[in-house]
């Protein structure tokens, strides 16, 4: 019983800090564009490609 006295306030302090954190990352759009990003990725070697042909010219 007398964990619980410990345990609760630190569980509580975690889940306002988490929820903290979450207002905070939708308040400053870090959830606007998703898609963006994972599309970075598939064709990123076509603008390396592309900046090395110019580069060379």
């Amino acid at each position: 019983m007398s964990s619980l006295y410990i345990l609760l306030p630190v569980a509580l302090v975690f889940f306002v800090a988490i929820c903290a954190l979450f207002f905070w990352a939708v308040n400053h759009r870090q959830f606007d564009d998703l898609d963006r990003e994972a599309q970075r990725i598939l064709y990123d070697d076509e603008r390396r490609n592309t900046r090395a042909d110019k580069n060379d010219d």
